[in-house]
């Protein structure tokens, strides 16, 4: 049952979200997130995840979608709280409607259950949570079945992401490990599964790569590309003919998607 809490001032409860929005390291010790915007809250509670409190301005009436978002939450509290407040908790500059805080799921790699014909995609180090997102976006949009991150990252559940993800973080099954040793382990176990690099350089052009599932895309750093021990686990590196000098994480994830899917 969802307690209502009137909120007058920023106590522990508002600072604790607050610093949620911002703060990675309180993310990961608290195993929480913070999420605004109806399209990720929507799939949020769609998806089961456990909802710990919801926030809202009390000088507005709720929608009917809001009433329904706090009533199957499930969340412990309700804070109602002065405009002023949720101006200050809110990112946008129409503030949302809803605030949500969440417990975050962190799975492992043996924790996935995937098909025999699986489309996993493998970020090697991504330091924008915007791409991040983007490419759990169009995972999601292409039917792939897990997204697994690799080394020092953005954070998945960085606001950023959730946002540019617009709310695919809660859908597509998110995996992070330490570095592709983790990554050999697990593909040890599962012969036959074709591994794409991405590279301007690469030795094949998408057109001729080898799509056809098992398959894991692996996508480089925006930086730095793909790793030198990431690079020796792919059965192939594949090249994207553009007339620029590149493509970025995101558009190249979704172009090797859509290839993929194409091709299933």
């Amino acid at each position: 049952m969802t307690r209502t809490v009137r909120l007058d001032a920023m106590d522990n409860a508002f600072q604790h979200a607050e610093v949620l929005k911002r703060n990675r390291t309180r993310r990961h010790q608290t195993g929480e997130c913070f999420v605004e915007g109806v399209r990720p809250i929507q799939r949020l509670v769609d998806g089961g995840w456990t909802v710990r409190s919801v926030w809202s301005d009390r000088g507005r009436p709720l929608s009917t979608w809001a009433e329904d978002v706090v009533r199957r939450s499930g969340a412990g509290r309700h804070y109602r709280v002065p405009s002023e407040l949720m101006e200050r908790l809110s990112d946008r500059e129409e503030p949302s409607e809803l605030v949500v805080i969440a417990e975050t799921r962190r799975p492992r790699l043996a924790d996935l259950t995937l098909p025999e014909d699986f489309l996993v995609v493998v970020l090697d180090r991504p330091s924008s949570p915007g791409n991040l997102g983007t490419v759990v976006r169009s995972a999601d949009a292409f039917g792939a079945h897990a997204v697994v991150v690799t080394g020092h990252a953005a954070d998945p559940f960085d606001p950023r992401a959730i946002r540019a993800s617009m709310g695919a973080v809660f859908s597509v099954p998110l995996v992070a490990v330490g570095g592709p040793g983790d990554l050999a382990g697990w593909l040890a176990g599962r012969p036959g599964v074709t591994v794409l690099g991405t590279d301007s350089d690469g030795a094949v052009a998408i057109r001729d790569a080898d799509l056809r599932p098992p398959v894991v895309i692996a996508l480089g750093n925006e930086g730095a590309g793909l790793s030198y021990r990431l690079r020796e686990l792919c059965t192939a590196v594949v090249r994207i003919p553009v007339r620029t000098d590149s493509l970025n994480m995101a558009m190249a994830a979704s172009i090797l998607l859509y290839e993929a899917a194409a091709r299933r």
